[in-house]
């Protein structure tokens, strides 16, 4: 994740778990196994790939290099969120918040407890059903327009 590019965190996750071949469910319990970091400099997508498989040939541990790559996304995040400011209560969603290990590396960078609710990848899905329900609701004639809307 970073500011210059609109490629997601689950891609660059998805690049990392396609280099390796590791399916992208086992990324986060692999990553866990760490014993030591394998710092990623890479913000982009593409090029995460090729820096993952020329770790790889120097010999790194995958759970290493895989937990360099949460560590970068984390710091990446965590950093973007301090321009904004980061409260005592951050909730976490999308479909990353499957991956224990971002929880957990995002968790320390914040110095934060997440909130994460077991459907968080249905968040945006939600959002966007919300804010189309809103707009139909808006777009009736009064007359139209329901007494109360349930979900």
């Amino acid at each position: 994740m970073n500011d210059k590019c609109a490629a997601g965190t689950g891609r660059f996750l998805g690049a990392a778990a396609a280099a390796l071949d590791i399916p992208l469910g086992d990324l986060g319990a692999t990553a866990l196994r760490s014993t030591k970091t394998v710092r990623i400099s890479t913000t982009c997508t593409v090029f995460a790939e090729s820096e993952v498989l020329s770790w790889l040939g120097k010999g790194k541990k995958i759970e290493d290099i895989l937990w360099g790559v949460h560590q970068s996304i984390a710091m990446r995040s965590a950093g973007l969120m301090r321009r904004v400011g980061v409260e005592e209560q951050v909730t976490f969603t999308g479909g990353v918040t499957k991956n224990i290990a971002m929880v957990k590396a995002l968790e320390e960078k914040l110095a934060v407890r997440l909130n994460v609710s077991e459907d968080s990848h249905f968040m945006g899905a939600l959002g966007a059903a919300l804010f189309a329900l809103d707009r139909i609701v808006a777009s009736r004639a009064p007359h139209d327009a329901p007494q109360e809307v349930k979900l």
